[in-house]
């Protein structure tokens, strides 16, 4: 299983981001093997619109099967869910990339059942 975790910075030890379509980093976790590869989100970080749709095509075309985020906008969440992907929020004051993905293994993030932020619209 692939998670993608949003971060500000490019490992596991990053400070975890609470934005998902303007994230810097998304940090892709392969659960089963540990491998770790980043994926910068530089296109979507001054996007007036679209961010949230562009960043969750990315995950689709990374074939991620979960998204560990703070929030999620009403394109990025309906965008990730036509794709069949898992949206987990970590809660407000998680740290690290390592905690929120410690935080989903042990059951302690909830699954996004709608946005949790309105439209980033300039």
């Amino acid at each position: 299983m692939k998670i993608a975790v949003t971060s500000y910075g490019e490992d596991r030890k990053s400070k975890a981001d609470f934005s998902f379509g303007r994230c810097k980093y998304f940090i892709v976790i392969d659960t089963e093997t540990e491998a770790v590869a980043v994926h910068r989100n530089d296109q979507n970080l001054q996007a007036a619109q679209g961010a949230g749709i562009q960043a969750a095509r990315n995950m689709a075309n990374l074939d991620v099967t979960a998204v560990l985020t703070g929030n999620v906008g009403p394109n990025a969440f309906r965008t990730l869910k036509a794709a069949g992907i898992e949206i987990h929020l970590f809660p407000r004051g998680t740290e690290t990339v390592e905690e929120a993905l410690s935080l989903w293994k042990q059951g302690e993030t909830t699954e996004a059942t709608a946005a949790t932020v309105e439209g980033h619209w300039i």
